[in-house]
């Protein structure tokens, strides 16, 4: 399977991003580079991408197990190395399932399944960095923590 995407340099640090599927996000660097801090940084993508691909996982393996999942949300910090190449040396997600008597085993299952087999971005980005996780579980039929 074959995924294209172009970026395109608009001006000063701006870049646009199209993905073949037909979407765009335009990036930027901050100002003391020369950016105006119109977008998200281009790592910051990275860390985008495997929250996203991570919770599309957790979301489906949740659903296939009937289990009543109604909302998913990860939350990522990282660490970068303070040399060049700045890569990820450590990423944490921590994830917070909703649902009403969602199991605890099955939402621990789904997250592993998805950051060890199935998240793509989150097995390249372990290439280079530390990646733990931990889960936090609401019950839908309980006001929401903020």
């Amino acid at each position: 399977m074959t995924t294209t995407a172009r970026i395109k340099w608009l001006d000063h640090m701006t870049f646009v991003g199209e993905t073949g599927s037909g979407h765009a996000v335009v990036m930027d660097g901050p100002p003391e580079v020369g950016g105006r801090d119109l977008g998200p940084r281009p790592m910051e993508m990275l860390l985008l991408g495997m929250g996203g691909c991570s919770g599309f996982d957790v979301v489906q393996i949740l659903q296939k197990a009937r289990q009543p999942v109604t909302g998913c949300e990860v939350s990522l910090s990282a660490e970068r190395a303070d040399t060049e190449p700045k890569v990820y040396t450590q990423i944490h997600a921590h994830y917070t399932v909703t649902g009403q008597g969602l199991s605890e085993k099955q939402v621990e299952r789904a997250i592993n399944l998805s950051i060890e087999k199935y998240c793509s971005a989150s097995i390249m980005l372990g290439a280079t960095a530390k990646i733990t996780h931990e889960f936090t579980l609401q019950d839908s039929t309980l006001p929401k923590a903020e």
